[in-house]
């Protein structure tokens, strides 16, 4: 749940500093996928809050990967796990119930994707009805406005920091203009990047208000993943939390 609207003002150096805790969600996108519950387990053994999951359909982005059927088996692996499903479907709709089958924690589902009757206020119902946390995402071309209307019934704001669909992409810092006005406008929301993110970029993002940070290749890809996750997690406590 997002915490209390009791957010710090902001100081002078216009960090945008909240009472958030800092979250550390490595995508497993980017793993060793033959051995994902190995992986996800020495995750969550070297300091990680959550397991990012992106879905895709081939469709909505231009690439394939996990569906329900590995949710449930990450699941059974793995009983407590939050598991942190990040949908780039066209019509995500059509996954609430086979991932609530499956066991995910939240879906967080694109603002540009098809809405089904009713809109993206029926599907944020329909989520949380289903016993899970929802978010919302936008791509970076996507005003951030797009995102008002619905911030006050959701857990989470995905700003996509890369154009959703692959791992390994460049951090884009003009996205953190869209995380700095959501942290002013609304303190007690997570706010999650995605894409890029390493700890030559963290800071960028935890000074504009991000507290929850997906990493990929920058995690697997090192030879000290704990010391990835302690640092990122430090940037957020360092300039989003002032400590």
């Amino acid at each position: 749940n997002a915490a209390p609207l009791n957010a710090s003002k902001m100081t002078s150096t216009k960090r945008k500093t909240h009472d958030l805790p800092a979250i550390i969600s490595p995508s497993l996108l980017s793993c060793d996928l033959a051995n994902i519950a190995r992986d996800a387990e020495e995750m969550i053994s070297l300091g990680a809050d959550w397991l990012h999951m992106d879905i895709m359909d081939g469709h909505f982005v231009p690439n394939l990967s996990f569906g329900p059927p590995v949710i449930a088996s990450l699941r059974k692996a793995n009983k407590d796990a939050y598991i942190d499903c990040h949908l780039m479907v066209t019509e995500p709709a059509k996954w609430v119930g086979p991932l609530e089958k499956a066991g995910a924690t939240s879906m967080t589902f694109h603002v540009e994707s098809v809405m089904p009757e009713g809109g993206a206020k029926a599907l944020i119902s329909n989520i949380k009805e289903a016993g899970m946390k929802v978010g919302l995402v936008i791509k970076p071309g996507t005003p951030v406005d797009a995102i008002y209307e619905y911030a006050n019934d959701i857990d989470l704001v995905l700003i996509m920091t890369v154009e959703p669909g692959f791992s390994g992409q460049k951090f884009m810092p003009g996205m953190m203009q869209k995380v700095e006005t959501l942290r002013e406008r609304y303190p007690g929301l997570n706010i999650q990047v995605d894409g890029g993110l390493s700890p030559s970029t963290v800071d960028e993002a935890s000074k504009a208000g991000a507290n929850v940070i997906v990493a990929a290749s920058a995690i697997f890809g090192s030879d000290d993943r704990g010391g990835v996750i302690k640092a990122l997690r430090e940037s957020v406590e360092k300039y989003g939390n002032g400590k």
